[in-house]
C-alpha cells in the first residue's frame, strides 16, 4: 500500500514538472510582438493542459521589475483573476497593434473581445532585458493597463 502510494506521487510530479516545461521560455530570438502573442494565445485557452497553465505562460514572460511589484506566481495568478484581468481568462480573440519601439521599449494596443462578447483594448509594453542573467536581451512584459471597454456585445 505504502509503495503503491509512493510510486503515484512519483508519477504525479513527474507529470506536473514535465507539463511545467513545456511552458514557452523566454530567449532573445522571441520578438516584442511575439511575447504577446505568446501570452495572450495561453490566457485564451488557460486551463490547458491544467489549471492556470495560462497564467503561468504569461508569467514566464512578465519583466524581472514587473515580477519585483507583483510577487510570486502564486500573487500574480490571484493578480489575473482580479475584476481589471479576469477578462482576458478564456477571452475569445485578440488584435495586437503596433504601436512603437525603439532599442529597448516597443509599445502595442491590444483589442480582446471577452467571453460575453464585450471589447476592451489594453496598452502593452514589452522591454528587453538589459542587465546580466537568464533573461539578458529577452523581450519581456513590464505593463499592461487596466482595461479600456470598447464595446458591448449585442
Amino acid at each position: 500500500m505504502i509503495m503503491r502510494f509512493i510510486s503515484l506521487i512519483t508519477i504525479s510530479l513527474f507529470f506536473n514538472f514535465s507539463v511545467l516545461a513545456d511552458l514557452i521560455k523566454p530567449n532573445p530570438d522571441i520578438k516584442p510582438e511575439e511575447v504577446i502573442i505568446i501570452q495572450l494565445e495561453a490566457l485564451m485557452e488557460n486551463n490547458l493542459p491544467y489549471i492556470d497553465a495560462g497564467i503561468s505562460q504569461t508569467w514566464e514572460f512578465a519583466h524581472p521589475q514587473n515580477r519585483q511589484y507583483t510577487g510570486p506566481l502564486s500573487n500574480f495568478i490571484l493578480m489575473m483573476k482580479s475584476d481589471s484581468y479576469s477578462l482576458m481568462i478564456d477571452h475569445i480573440d485578440h488584435n495586437v497593434l503596433f504601436v512603437s519601439k525603439n532599442v529597448d521599449t516597443a509599445n502595442y494596443f491590444v483589442e480582446l473581445v471577452d467571453q460575453v462578447g464585450d471589447k476592451f483594448g489594453f496598452t502593452w509594453t514589452v522591454k528587453k532585458v538589459l542587465v546580466k542573467g537568464e533573461f539578458k536581451d529577452c523581450w519581456m512584459t513590464t505593463a499592461v493597463s487596466q482595461p479600456l471597454p470598447l464595446a458591448k456585445s449585442a
